[in-house]
């Protein structure tokens, strides 16, 4: 079966609700990615076969095929098709998917897998006609309520059941979180992200450009501390979950582009990595967060592979809840996760993340010299993609 590789992965930084990317529509803050991309390759853009998009919240701003605008707001011609993607949470993780799947079928030779989410413009839950549930779950139809019936589901529930099922103290997770920050914070101090951070200019949501550019993300807190993140307030009565150990909303677009080997000749580029593994998979969609443990399993298995053959993870913090709950799960090593931070600290701008997580994965993977890396996270739904790479 042919090859797909990585040639290039670029993100933006994050940036907090109403803050430093507030002002940048989602199509033109996905199109800096798409031109940074073809800026990094030095691709004829041309010769791209296709763009792929993740992007949960599809109305609005982002409604009408948001990968589509993004290719007529960047520098790609025309010619250059686009389509967009809904796996909620796990949207761009699967436009990176479907990627790979077009060139390892043989029917595609350079394909770019992105994402992107405004959630300062469209909110979570704008979807939604309830305001009380917005961003909490989905529609159920008929026959939904009949296989569940009186069942709402809401990812928010699902964290603290994960907590309960796993036995995660908010004391735990509130040190968990508090390590995020700090990883993060380490991680600019030391330029981890100039590599893979394209800069884009600060637009507000006032309309206002402040100067300096967008190059850091913003949600990282310098001054974070165990005693302040222990004093917010839980976000339901009797869970362990709060703010502090949620992630953060965030605005933010990232990108991957994937090629063949022939697409590796006509471009004249070294890959970055191989494709290793690809499978998405199911569970309680009630619980509805923990779906990433049986999909790493199962994705091992498929793989021949261990989870200690892994040389760092990338889980997304969606709550801390998560990434600790999966450790226990698949028993990981603590010090090769999310490495240099995760969503709490860095952000979570929803369709974004997959490729945004893919992003950072690749980069640490060549910063520190290693060979494979994972990448997973749990979806509304109950659902959970699993991408191993190899650095080359």
């Amino acid at each position: 079966m042919p090859e797909a590789y990585i040639v290039a992965a670029t993100r933006t930084a994050g940036g907090r609700k109403g803050g430093q990317l507030s002002g940048w529509h989602p199509v033109d803050l996905a199109a800096q990615v798409l031109d940074d991309l073809v800026r990094r390759t030095g691709a004829d853009p041309a010769r791209i076969d296709d763009v792929i998009m993740g992007c949960v919240s599809q109305i609005g701003e982002q409604s009408t095929n948001v990968a589509r605008g993004a290719v007529l707001a960047s520098s790609l011609p025309e010619t250059v098709p686009a389509t967009s993607v809904d796996r909620q949470c796990g949207s761009s993780q699967q436009a990176l998917q479907f990627a790979a799947q077009a060139v390892m079928s043989g029917t595609m030779d350079c394909v770019i897998a992105s994402g992107v989410e405004s959630m300062s413009r469209v909110p979570i839950g704008t979807p939604m006609d309830l305001p009380e549930k917005a961003g909490l779950g989905f529609y159920k139809s008929p026959l939904m309520e009949k296989r569940y019936p009186d069942v709402f589901f809401s990812q928010f529930t699902g964290a603290e059941m994960v907590c309960k099922n796993w036995d995660l103290s908010r004391e735990e997770m509130d040190r968990f979180s508090l390590e995020s920050h700090q990883k993060a914070a380490a991680a600019t101090k030391a330029g981890k992200f100039t590599d893979e951070i394209v800069a884009v200019e600060q637009r507000l949501h006032d309309g206002s450009v402040p100067g300096p550019m967008a190059e850091a993300d913003e949600g990282i807190r310098y001054d974070a501390s165990y005693e302040a993140i222990s004093q917010v307030r839980l976000l339901q009565e009797g869970g362990r979950l709060t703010a502090a150990s949620a992630s953060q909303i965030c605005d933010g677009a990232a990108g991957l582009m994937v090629v063949s080997e022939k697409g590796l000749k006509d471009l004249g580029v070294e890959p970055l990595a191989r494709i290793h593994h690809i499978s998405v998979h199911g569970g309680d969609p009630v619980v509805m967060l923990d779906t990433p443990i049986a999909a790493t399993k199962r994705a091992l298995d498929r793989a021949g592979m261990k989870i200690n053959d892994i040389d760092l993870y990338e889980v997304n913090e969606a709550f801390a809840s998560i990434p600790m709950a999966w450790m226990k799960g698949v028993d990981a090593d603590p010090e090769r996760l999310n490495v240099h931070g995760g969503a709490i600290a860095l952000g979570h701008p929803l369709g974004g993340s997959g490729a945004k997580l893919m992003v950072t994965l690749v980069h640490a993977l060549k910063d520190r010299g290693k060979r494979y890396g994972l990448q997973t996270m749990c979806e509304g739904g109950g659902q959970a993609n699993v991408t191993i790479v190899e650095r080359l």
